[in-house]
């Protein structure tokens, strides 16, 4: 059954946070990768680390692009003061390569968050409805219902038929899960490369590598992926709206 989640964190939990900036952001039109523009008076991936900077989680592993790790140390988390920063590593080819790169540098921790650093309006609130499902149902996802109409289109372009919109959600991040759990669903879908094409999410590999079921936790609307340059913008009124800014976080 889905559901909203609680916020009740069990802070005896040992959980780490992979965050993940190794995206190119194509689509932005821009020459600088869209988690390094500047959103609100800082980087964009600095909304995101200062969310779980400020959360009960303990730790945080920074996934980056090739050749990024040395100037996300230095301009990011030393910059900005990111104390919880343990370690900045190097991502894949792919988000699925990146995520299984984070996962390794986590290792010993009893669960895991998974957050796309493009998503910079997440809010502690959401870090810990995640962490408290994790520590639940051992696998979770963020997200919320559709609003729109969706509908399923043919090889034509045309449209084949209209699902129930009851029955849908649009996923987010954080994706959280117990740490065993997910590092043995990434360990068997690399150990089976035929697996991999159309994986799209953390939660997809657990449902495919495992007979885990993977719990629905509500998050925002607000919680958007800058894909876009009006992206950007939205995700600049809402921060302004709420308050939530890395910029005040003391530059070293």
């Amino acid at each position: 059954m889905v559901g909203s989640g609680v916020n009740t964190v069990d802070e005896r939990r040992d959980v780490t946070a992979i965050v993940l900036a190794a995206g190119k952001g194509s689509r932005m039109e821009s020459r600088i990768h869209k988690q390094y523009l500047e959103l609100e008076g800082c980087p964009l991936i600095c909304h995101a680390l200062a969310a779980f900077e400020r959360s009960p989680v303990n730790r945080i592993i920074l996934v980056t692009g090739a050749g990024e790790t040395e100037f996300c140390r230095k301009e990011i988390v030393e910059a900005y003061g990111f104390g919880k920063v343990v370690a900045v590593v190097e991502g894949g080819r792919e988000r699925y390569h990146s995520v299984y790169e984070g996962l390794k540098a986590a290792k010993g921790c009893q669960d895991v968050l998974i957050h796309d650093g493009a998503r910079p309006c997440v809010t502690e609130d959401i870090i810990c409805r995640a962490m408290e499902g994790a520590a639940r149902y051992k696998a979770c996802v963020i997200g919320m219902p559709v609003k729109d109409t969706i509908k399923i289109a043919d090889e034509e372009g045309n449209a084949s038929h209209t699902p129930d919109r009851s029955t849908l959600w649009q996923i987010q991040t954080p994706q959280a899960f117990s740490y065993g759990l997910v590092r043995t669903a990434y360990d068997r879908l690399f150990e089976n490369p035929s697996m991999e094409r159309g994986i799209t999410d953390d939660a997809m590999v657990v449902e495919t590598m495992t007979k885990q079921k993977v719990h629905l936790i509500k998050g925002s609307y607000e919680n958007i992926k800058v894909t876009t340059p009006e992206d950007l913008e939205v995700a600049g009124v809402f921060l302004r709206h709420h308050s939530v800014s890395a910029a005040g976080l003391e530059e070293r």
